[in-house]
């Protein structure tokens, strides 16, 4: 286990637990650790303000652990954590968010799309078209959405694929822009969808 009196400080490596996207390093000391055992969600020392901190505690972004993991040398922590908004004080989703060597395996572009479009609807950006439609509200998304749907079925009519999917794009984006709206998480389509099609079996399938 972790020898808090050899070593005061152990550095803790957050990890989206679905998409298994880093988030964040912070420090842990042992009441910091212990209360994240405890709590459930995650507590950190601030080696710049020289005090614990519960993560979310002004933002309200906290990190709901999912799992905890200590390295083979027993001197690193990975702590797998469900991510209320997002981790970063910018309001990007991770704070590993500054490409110097870009790696061509993106994580699920679901997710980073919706997070992308709620990181907008906690602090909006001028000029934003999500803020736009977010601002403007369910009567201008919705709009958007019936004329995305209509150009989705004139691209399938005209038989050009590469057309096809850049408008299955832009109708997808404007239903996660009404998810966000009417807050509805990615997890809840994912639980339905579940429910529809895995629980239920082949004979619902079938039917779809």
């Amino acid at each position: 286990m972790i020898d808090f009196n050899k070593m005061s400080l152990i550095p803790a490596i957050v990890q989206d637990y679905k998409t298994k996207e880093v988030l964040m390093l912070a420090y842990m000391n042992e009441e910091s650790y212990t209360l994240t055992l405890e709590k459930g969600e995650t507590y950190f020392y601030s080696r710049s303000r020289k005090r614990l901190w519960h993560k979310g505690e002004t933002s309200g972004c906290i990190q709901k652990v999912k799992g905890v993991y200590l390295d083979c040398d027993s001197d690193a922590l990975l702590v797998l954590v469900e991510q209320v908004e997002f981790a970063c004080h910018t309001g990007e989703f991770s704070c590993f968010f500054k490409e110097i060597l870009p790696c061509e395996t993106k994580k699920n572009i679901f997710d980073a799309v919706y997070s992308r479009i709620s990181s907008r609807a906690k602090n909006p950006v001028k000029n934003s078209y999500t803020n736009y439609l977010l601002n403007e509200g369910i009567d201008k998304i919705c709009k958007k959405i019936g004329e995305e749907s209509c150009e989705v079925v004139i691209a399938a009519k005209n038989g050009n694929k590469n057309d096809l999917v850049g408008e299955i794009c832009d109708l997808t984006y404007h239903i996660l822009v009404l998810m966000q709206s009417e807050n509805i998480s990615l997890d809840d389509v994912n639980s339905k969808l579940q429910e529809r099609y895995a629980i239920e079996g082949n004979k619902k399938e079938e039917r779809k």
